[in-house]
């Protein structure tokens, strides 16, 4: 389950996609949760999945890997296609039960509520598949630039969400590697309810957080062993530029948003 994160991983390939903007790629990944949320009806599903699979295409990503990272919220999707489905009331009933009541109203909000968080976890994974920690940096850092003006701590913010992206794949091979060893003791993560798979990952996450803390003092010492001292005065070894590329790809998300907007 651990292998099957994708969010924060870097599949390094040549595409049309990881050459544009990380400044772009963050404002179009916003864009594309705006078109998310407008599409209120399954209908308003169709052109969103289409993107995705255009997008997955433009950035050689294989459609597998993007499915792969959906995998771990299996149990949050079927809690929340469950309880739109029975919660939602509506007058034409397809199912009646004793107190049960599936209505029509209640299937369509169930699908749609799942596939909008499909939706967001794929675009996410998407920015983060084809876009380095570091290019990552700098992207948020310049647009959230003007906001240093104010006294908004920009380099700052930017450095720790980049340094959290670039820890996740650490911290699950940490955990893999915990669960593996722990698993060759005895222990058994894979039986039980819900509640006893749960008491069984304590014995994982308390050696994952000392490690973790662990690698945040190491990562600190040597930081300040290389007398960083925030971004003022720095440079950068790569210089964004927007190209053609990156308009056609805003083109491309704003026909998106003009679709769904439409269809609804």
């Amino acid at each position: 389950m651990l292998k099957d994160i994708t969010l924060g991983q870097y599949y390094p390939v040549k595409s049309f996609v990881h050459d544009l903007d990380p400044r772009i790629k963050i404002v179009l990944t916003i864009a594309f949760i705006v078109a998310v949320f407008l599409g209120g009806s399954l209908l308003g599903a169709i052109p969103i999945t289409l993107f995705i699979l255009l997008a997955a295409r433009a950035a050689n990503l294989p459609v597998k890997l993007l499915l792969k990272g959906i995998k771990p919220l299996r149990l949050i999707l079927v809690f929340t296609f469950l309880l739109n489905l029975f919660f939602t009331a509506g007058d034409t009933v397809l199912l009646a039960v004793w107190k049960v009541r599936v209505t029509l109203e209640g299937l369509q909000t169930a699908c749609r509520f799942s596939l909008r968080l499909v939706f967001l976890v794929t675009g996410a994974s998407i920015l983060t598949l084809t876009t380095q920690p570091v290019v990552l940096t700098d992207g948020m850092e310049r647009l959230m630039r003007p906001l240093a003006r104010i006294g908004f701590p920009a380099h700052e913010l930017a450095m720790m969400m980049s340094i959290a992206l670039r820890f996740i794949p650490t911290l699950l091979e940490e955990a893999d590697k915990i669960m593996k060893a722990q698993m060759a003791r005895g222990a058994d993560f894979e039986s039980g309810n819900l509640l006893q798979r749960a008491k069984a990952m304590v014995p994982l996450l308390v050696p994952l957080f000392v490690s973790a803390f662990r690698r945040a003092g190491d990562l600190a010492m040597a930081m300040e062993a290389r007398c960083y001292h925030g971004g003022q005065g720095r440079t950068r070894l790569r210089v964004l530029k927007i190209t053609r590329k990156d308009y056609i790809a805003c083109a491309a998300v704003a026909a998106l948003i003009a679709v769904t907007a439409v269809i609804g």
